[in-house]
């Protein structure tokens, strides 16, 4: 019997009411993530939490810069990509205080340790200009489909055309030669706080030259 092609991954612009789908699928997607299984070692509700910090920090932070992509095979939401534009990757003081109780219900006790880890990622962002890859997910069930180099072309493409850099921190190392095919390369490895958490790979790519 003949095999049917795949068809072509759709990648559209998030809108605010995706972030439901969006935050399950990165949910499921970083479920087996070294960084986030280390800070949520309870199997049974870490894809559940995952779920709920997903869908506070789009609602928060991702969404609003109308840089949220989505990816599937039809209509329905397989993959996501989070990007902050050149100049809106920190969260200001005042978002930070009022998501403080929201990360609480979400991270539990766990919260002190998140903070850490993540407040040193960010010490270590790179200050010049440049697309910041917050997240990258594509659901289990759908991996291998090209979903994920779809959403990374569709923003790297707008970053070689505007001569503009992009920025991403894997938590994952068999990921980082995925990365390196669409031009990021490691900068660092960067160890963090707490005892047995895993590193996390710093990962720049410079824009493509132009013809």
């Amino acid at each position: 019997m003949a095999s049917h092609p795949q068809p072509s991954p759709v990648v559209r612009a998030a809108a605010g009411a995706d972030t439901a789908a969006i935050a399950a699928v990165l949910g499921r997607a970083f479920d087996d993530d070294p960084f986030w299984a280390w800070l949520l070692p309870d199997e049974r509700s870490r894809v559940r939490r995952l779920s709920g910090l997903f869908g506070l920090t789009l609602r928060k932070i991702h969404l609003p810069h109308g840089a949220t992509e989505t990816a599937g095979r039809g209509a329905e939401i397989e993959a996501a990509a989070l990007w902050d534009p050149p100049g809106h990757w920190r969260v200001s003081a005042g978002k930070q205080a009022a998501q403080t109780l929201p990360l609480l219900r979400v991270l539990g006790t766990r919260m002190p340790a998140a903070l850490r880890a993540l407040g040193e990622i960010e010490r270590h962002h790179p200050p010049e200009p440049h697309w910041y890859l917050a997240v990258l997910g594509t659901d289990p069930a759908a991996q291998g489909n090209g979903l994920g180099g779809a959403l990374l072309r569709s923003r790297l493409d707008r970053c070689d055309a505007e001569g503009v850099a992009a920025y991403l921190e894997s938590s994952k190392e068999r990921n980082v030669p995925y990365y390196e095919r669409f031009g990021f390369r490691v900068t660092r490895e960067l160890p963090l706080p707490g005892k047995a958490c895993p590193p996390v790979w710093l990962m720049w790519r410079d824009p493509a030259p132009g013809p």
